[in-house]
């Protein structure tokens, strides 16, 4: 089925790659999310069907709520790639060190993002900023190579699409977003098994973070801006784990007030990864480029160094800012 409205076509000569190629490594970025582990997984199993070899490399175990979706047992944990593919498939990463595994550019590289600010660092670069999901763009190129979608890949798409839009929350949507998961799950995906999976396999410590990281949460600009934090010894205190935060910034999101978040997470002294979120109009993808970071409109991230009151202070109110200029 040729794409549908709101879906750039696959360029010619990554069509022309995938058909001559035999050897594929498939990759995203660290920390992978939904839409990472859904695309990457998506593309190698659509290669694996054409009768191709796909390896997919994280350098990491993908996160618990990750785990059980098809074939993600069967991910190369590694931070290096000492073998040359056909090519190296890299799925919505704006740089190619945000892998994490090295020596992925030892094959010719071929890189698909929606994200702006893309790098543009492959030998092919397919970027479309429109793309709600990069899955929404695999799904386009399966699609080109003349390949059926199977549950195994339906499912992928569906993960893909139902996490990069907030749960079909963002204002990127387009008619293609909901033709992708009408489309997967006709061919087999489980909705209700796939969000249930994703969202609902909490642990105790995250309960206990997200209760933690909620009563501390402040708010500025009369209850429309909201900054969340947490730091290396609160998480370990908590008992929890990078992935217990997965889906906590949303949170503050569903007050009616609100129109932007900020979470700030510590990774070392003075180090934070900053997730930023809002809705509607208001732009939190320029505060984060504005910091070497990327992302959306309504969903970004970047990091920041300085003691953690005077970065939530800038960035507080740069938050302010947007949500009063839109």
């Amino acid at each position: 089925m040729a794409a549908e409205a709101g879906a750039k076509a696959a360029p010619a000569d990554l069509i022309a790659t995938v058909r001559a190629g035999r050897r594929f490594v498939v990759a995203s970025h660290q920390r992978p999310d939904g839409d990472a582990i859904g695309s990457a997984m998506a593309m190698a199993l659509a290669l694996r069907t054409m009768g191709k070899e796909a390896t997919v490399v994280t350098d990491a175990v993908p996160p618990v709520f990750l785990q059980p979706f098809p074939g993600v047992d069967g991910m190369q944990i590694t931070t290096s790639v000492t073998v040359r593919y056909d090519a190296a498939l890299i799925m919505e990463c704006g740089d190619l060190s945000r892998t994490g595994v090295a020596g992925l550019d030892r094959s010719p590289v071929v890189n698909i993002d929606h994200h702006p600010g893309n790098l543009s660092y492959g030998a092919i670069n397919w970027i479309d900023e429109a793309a709600a999901a990069c899955g929404e763009m695999v799904c386009t190129l399966i699609d080109a190579l003349g390949v059926p979608l199977t549950p195994d890949i339906a499912t992928h798409l569906y993960l893909a699409v139902l996490t990069d839009t907030g749960s079909f929350h963002f204002s990127h949507l387009t008619p293609w977003t909901y033709e992708v998961a009408r489309r997967a799950v006709e061919a087999g995906a489980d909705p209700q098994w796939i969000a249930q999976t994703h969202y609902d396999s909490n642990s105790l410590a995250r309960v206990r973070i997200f209760g933690a990281v909620l009563n501390d949460m402040v708010i500025q600009n009369e209850g429309k801006v909201a900054l969340l934090a947490i730091t290396r010894k609160a998480m370990s205190d908590l008992g929890g784990t990078s992935d217990d935060l997965e889906g906590l910034i949303n949170f503050p999101l569903t007050v009616k007030e609100i129109e932007a978040v900020a979470f700030f997470k510590e990774a070392g002294d003075h180090d934070w990864r900053v997730s930023l979120r809002s809705k509607g109009a208001v732009n939190v993808g320029a505060i984060a480029r504005h910091f070497g970071g990327g992302g959306h409109k309504n969903a970004a991230g970047c990091s920041t160094t300085g003691d953690l009151t005077a970065v939530q202070k800038r960035f507080g109110e740069l938050m302010v800012k947007a949500v009063n200029v839109s």
